[in-house]
């Protein structure tokens, strides 16, 4: 095959150099398919081998304004490029692709969050509307759950035999056991919407009198949630025992998976859960909600618990700091469950898919 006709063009609109979610997912994605059949959109000239440049204000660092851009791109700009490179698909890393030509897509589905837990948002429609249209007119739709996959059916009425679930992964190269001492703090990843339900993580850190245990929160910030739940920690008077960071390098990420008792995921809802994969990869113990995808994902791996009762939190934050035979357990079966997840075995199932289709 010549690299001037690549199977399909990746959808690297979502990039950015301070990556988080789906972005994370779209780089180590994209950095493990064979770029003799996948050639990369690519806004920020990560992929300086066979890449396309592409406009590099469409990522959501930009706001709705990048969010905006990035969906007129793709209906109008996208078109063009898949008919100048000849290439079969447009493979996208997230439920975006052109709706009204002739365009064979595979897209991802990470979750449907927005249609469990709506918020009235300019957004709304995109989700409601958008997203629904890109999955049915989809050649193939990638999902990293089967939880995901089974809501896709019955939510949105989506044929089973269009969905195909592939695990996720992990960077190895960036993510890895230090051996650093541990400390009292607990850390929880992720941005501050409603369903990461950090009210009642900062309540379970309420009930453990010990001044000493902290809780860090890393992630992006909203002044729609942010402010209130830092008023929340005020008001349960555990605001000194807060950190509150809205982003870190992968370095500092290195070292903080590696340096606090445990990771805690206590989600509402969750599509993947790739914080706990990343965990894991350190041999951190998880703390983990029993809803969603994170009991597929973790397996035995985790402690979990009942993510409507702050009781259950707080009792498990205190058994990952008194008991260390159940943190080396924790550590032994997250080690054995890490092996399900790297990036060379998803790569290979797109590759795979690719040339079926």
């Amino acid at each position: 095959m010549s690299n001037l006709s690549p199977l399909a063009l990746f959808n690297g609109s979502y990039l950015d150099n301070k990556p988080s979610g789906i972005g994370v997912v779209a780089k180590d994605l994209a950095t493990s398919l064979d770029k003799t059949l996948v050639q990369v959109l690519d806004p920020i000239g990560y992929f300086s081998k066979g890449s396309i440049q592409i406009p590099n204000n469409l990522s959501p660092r930009y706001g709705s304004k990048g969010h905006l851009r990035r969906l007129v791109w793709t209906q109008n700009k996208v078109p063009a490029l898949i008919k100048k490179f000849k290439a079969e698909f447009f493979l996208s890393p997230l439920p975006e692709a052109p709706l009204f030509r002739d365009i064979k897509s595979i897209v991802l589905v990470h979750d449907l969050l927005p249609l469990r837990y709506p918020q009235l948002t300019p957004l709304l429609s995109y989700h409601l509307i958008y997203v629904p249209l890109v999955v049915h007119k989809a050649t193939k739709i990638l999902c990293n759950s089967e939880v995901t996959a089974k809501e896709l059916h019955s939510r949105l009425k989506v044929p089973s035999k269009k969905i195909l679930t592939i695990p996720l992964g992990y960077n190895s190269d960036k993510l890895y056991p230090l051996k650093l001492q541990r400390k009292p703090f607990f850390l929880v990843l992720g941005r501050h919407d409603p369903h990461k339900n950090i009210s009642l993580i900062l309540q379970s850190l309420s009930l453990l009198k010990d001044q000493e245990i902290e809780l860090w929160f890393v992630g992006s910030q909203d002044k729609r949630y942010t402010p209130k739940l830092k008023k929340i920690a005020i008001d349960l008077c555990v605001n000194d025992r807060c950190k509150w960071i809205p982003w870190v390098s992968d370095e500092d990420r290195l070292i903080l998976l590696n340096s606090c008792s445990s990771l805690i995921i206590a989600s509402l809802w969750e599509g993947f859960g790739l914080p706990a994969i990343e965990a894991m990869a350190c041999e951190t113990p998880v703390i983990a909600s029993n809803r969603g995808a994170l009991p597929e994902v973790i397996g035995d791996a985790g402690l979990f618990i009942d993510p409507k009762n702050p009781f259950c939190l707080a009792d498990a934050m205190k058994n990952i700091l008194s008991d260390n035979l159940l943190v080396e357990s924790l550590i032994a079966k997250g080690n054995e469950r890490i092996k399900l997840y790297n990036w060379s075995n998803a790569a290979s199932i797109v590759e795979k898919l690719l040339k079926e289709l």
